[in-house]
């Protein structure tokens, strides 16, 4: 079949080439060309049902959500719910990391309960019964069987080889690999004394890609799982393997996303997403936070959306969120809900300076400057981030015209008053 980059390639504009460009008030044309480079991506394959979403260059930053089953706990119901929310809270995608219980059923319900496109790892499915028994078919089988599922996008640690490990073995890390998907395939090759499938068979991977549109995210398996481990060798080491995937990719027509740490302090995080572009030929960047501080359990939605803002105002395409509950346990509907907003919000602030988008987004803040100037509460609301939260607050407020920590000594409203305006 002709891929969507090859389509991009041939000049064509696509149904979901034209309604990405709508959605993001983009020029089709421009959208087109940066498909065909591969800075921006459109993960919907041939057997997906959900609403065409860009991500890169010109694109809105993106937020996804992480739901999915452990196997210490497994209720597939929760999970669906969950996934719900996460779309009724802005959440652009949603990734399926189940590994507890039926995943096939888990997979299906998810993929059927939301019209936003779903990404998973097909090797947790692949390891089900067992890292030791786990071969490269099960590996490959499991990305069939999604894609067949009607996932979009799929996270593939094949940065996760020979060399990467190497330079994993010479650091001096704290905490060594907290990639799942990464520690299971480095568990895989130290039993099986033999390369990761996925990077040394990466050919049939992307002619399986190419049967079936689907959108590969090249796993960060090498993230820094702590300040200490940020910005590292092993974690450059595995960023010079993407980029040789990410090219290999384009050549065969497959769109690729590139995944990103981690823990990164403040300060380093402008280095990190400037050389991840760089080495991969500028692909859609997509962030787990970066988490700027080790020490906020039960706040890091708030420590990843820091670095996530930074991270976008550097090039960061697409943020996915933490919850209150990361570190610490299975979030629930109240944590995905919560981290849902504040990685919206840490989008929107990245917005605010990104060419492209800087226009569009700033006059949504005109927008609510003017309603706070008017004193135009219903209108504050609609424009909110959260409106439900925004109204329950301003509920205690005493005088509907303004907020109870000013009341008559409004600012704005004595201000109407001095310069003569109604």
């Amino acid at each position: 079949m002709t891929t969507l980059m090859e389509k991009a390639h041939a000049g064509l504009l696509t149904e979901e080439i034209k309604r990405v460009a709508v959605e993001e008030g983009a020029d089709a044309g421009d959208v087109r060309k940066y498909i065909a480079l591969g800075h921006i991506v459109i993960p919907k394959s041939v057997n997906s049902k959900s609403s065409p979403v860009g991500v890169g260059k010109l694109m809105r930053t993106k937020v996804n959500a992480n739901i999915g089953t452990s196997r210490d706990y497994v209720d597939i119901e929760a999970e669906v719910k969950k996934a719900i929310i996460a779309e009724k809270y802005g959440a652009d995608t949603i990734m399926d990391l189940s590994t507890g219980g039926d995943l096939d059923l888990v997979r299906k319900r998810i993929i059927d309960a939301v019209s936003i496109p779903v990404g998973s790892v097909p090797i947790y499915q692949a390891a089900e019964d067992g890292i030791e028994s786990m071969t490269s078919d099960d590996m490959f089988n499991a990305v069939r069987k999604h894609a067949k599922d009607g996932i979009d996008f799929v996270t593939i640690h094949a940065g996760v080889n020979h060399e990467s490990f190497k330079r994993l073995k010479n650091s001096d890390r704290i905490l060594d690999v907290v990639s799942r998907g990464g520690a299971m395939t480095l568990s895989w090759m130290k039993q099986n004394y033999e390369e990761n499938p996925f990077y040394a068979e990466y050919d049939y991977l992307l002619e399986l890609a190419r049967e079936f549109e689907l959108t590969i995210s090249l796993g960060d398996g090498m993230r820094p799982g702590c300040i200490n481990d940020a910005s590292d060798r092993a974690k450059f080491e595995e960023f010079i393997q993407l980029g040789e995937l990410v090219r290999r990719a384009r050549a065969a027509g497959v769109q690729t996303l590139v995944e990103g740490p981690g823990h990164v302090p403040i300060d380093e995080i402008g280095l990190s997403v400037n050389a991840m572009k760089h080495l991969t030929g500028d692909a859609p960047l997509y962030l787990l936070g970066p988490l700027v501080t080790d020490i906020a359990p039960g706040y890091d939605h708030i420590t990843a959306a820091m670095g996530g803002a930074v991270a976008g105002m550097h090039g960061a395409d697409f943020l996915c969120m933490t919850t209150p509950a990361e570190h610490l346990a299975l979030p629930d509907e109240d944590d995905i809900r919560e981290g849902a907003i504040v990685a919206r919000i840490a989008a929107h602030a990245a917005d605010l300076t990104k060419a492209g988008v800087r226009e569009k987004a700033r006059a949504k803040d005109r927008e609510m400057a003017l309603a706070r100037k008017d004193l135009d509460w219903n209108r504050q609301f609609m424009l909110a981030i959260d409106s439900e939260k925004a109204k329950n607050i301003h509920a205690r407020s005493k005088n509907a015209d303004t907020c109870s920590m000013c009341g008559e000594l409004c600012s704005i409203k004595m201000m109407k008053d001095v310069l003569g305006k109604k």
